[in-house]
């Protein structure tokens, strides 16, 4: 598996496909899509460059229909980019991404406790 980190159309492409949780066309994928609907061809190129780039398997069903699968789960693809992201903008400090956003974002007093749960299960593991 390849680690680059997909563009915005394709982790479009790659959430619907999630979503659906099993091998789909691109007829499949393209019910799915919010109005206005891209071109099928367009589907399909993402379909291709998400195969070549390991994300999703392809395989023949009846005809000339195609059906694709992902290869990985949201939750990998997920810790992936965001160590992608971790290593490249914050020097490998998980601490550093977590206060960017802590500072950057308007958390709600909820979420501020609910990260501080989190933090406090993990550091009773």
């Amino acid at each position: 598996m390849k680690t680059t980190t997909l563009t915005k159309a394709e982790t479009q492409v790659m959430n619907i496909l999630w979503d659906i949780g099993h091998s789909a066309c691109v007829s499949d994928l393209l019910e799915r899509y919010p109005e206005p609907h891209p071109a099928y061809t367009t589907v399909a190129t993402f379909l291709k460059i998400l195969e070549q780039k390991g994300y999703v398997e392809r395989r023949k069903g009846q005809g000339k229909l195609l059906y694709y699968e992902p290869l990985l789960s949201r939750e990998r693809y997920r810790r992936q980019a965001l160590n992608d992201v971790k290593d490249s903008l914050f020097g490998g400090s998980a601490a550093s991404l977590v206060s960017f956003f802590a500072q950057n974002e308007q958390l709600s007093d909820d979420d501020i406790s609910e990260l501080l749960d989190i933090i406090r299960e993990k550091r009773d593991r």
